[in-house]
């Protein structure tokens, strides 16, 4: 059986005033919730069961989402009783997750295939693979290359391309003597400990569709998404 966690317990501050009321994972896009369109695509890609670590408006989330038999899954709620991160609230789930699992963060939309990046993850050896994308930002300047005094060239306005962690992991029970019980912490400081420690990290750049529902104009961006990608 595949295994999925989402983390859906975030303040998400910076898409106030919305989530005064509503929980992040829970904001409406399109026709669906997002923490509704994360557990489809993952139930698309045959992960039957979902744990679900919430803190902030628990009850909302829990009651919303039921047992997830609407939505074609088993669905597990794991509550915080205080704020554990990123990579924390793993700790009160080490027991139930024996196999390699997904974890995705609660404010992500992606057409990625789950699948495939399960199968890469089990064919490396490595007890976490970081799933990466490439984001290309206008850059409004030209761009002078010299030597010394003298100009060699200008590219006109290039794009700034930057690959960045898209918040998708895919993990093996392993990863979890690496991570401290009751202990607030983030998948950054995961990363740093596994890298000091020189333990291999995957790497899985995916190329389908990704966005950070982090600010307002991001949810802005969501709500065109869901009819080309979602609906």
């Amino acid at each position: 059986m595949k295994n999925a966690v989402i983390l859906a317990g975030g303040l998400g501050s910076r898409l106030k005033p919305f989530t005064h009321a509503i929980p992040k994972a829970l904001l409406p896009i399109g026709e669906k919730s997002v923490l509704e369109i994360q557990i489809q695509r993952m139930v698309q890609y045959g992960f039957q069961k979902i744990f679900i670590a919430t803190n902030y408006k628990a009850d909302y989330v829990e009651s919303f989402i039921g047992d997830g038999r609407r939505l074609g899954a088993e669905i597990v709620f794991s509550r915080e009783s205080k704020p554990l991160g990123t990579c924390g609230p793993l700790t009160l789930l080490c027991d139930q997750l024996q196999e390699p699992f997904i974890l995705m963060n609660g404010d992500i939309v992606s057409t990625i295939d789950f699948s495939k990046l399960y199968t890469f993850g089990s064919q490396i050896q490595s007890c976490l693979t970081v799933v990466t994308k490439e984001l290309r930002t206008p850059f409004n300047f030209g761009s002078v290359r010299s030597s010394g005094m003298f100009i060699d060239g200008i590219d006109e306005k290039p794009d700034l391309v930057n690959e960045i962690v898209a918040g998708i992991y895919f993990m093996s029970p392993e990863v979890f003597s690496y991570i401290p019980v009751d202990t607030y912490f983030g998948m950054d400081q995961l990363i740093k400990l596994l890298l000091k420690q020189n333990v291999r990290i995957g790497r899985y750049l995916m190329q389908e569709y990704w966005l950070d529902i982090g600010r307002l104009d991001d949810y802005n961006e969501a709500q065109v998404a869901y009819d080309q990608h979602f609906k």
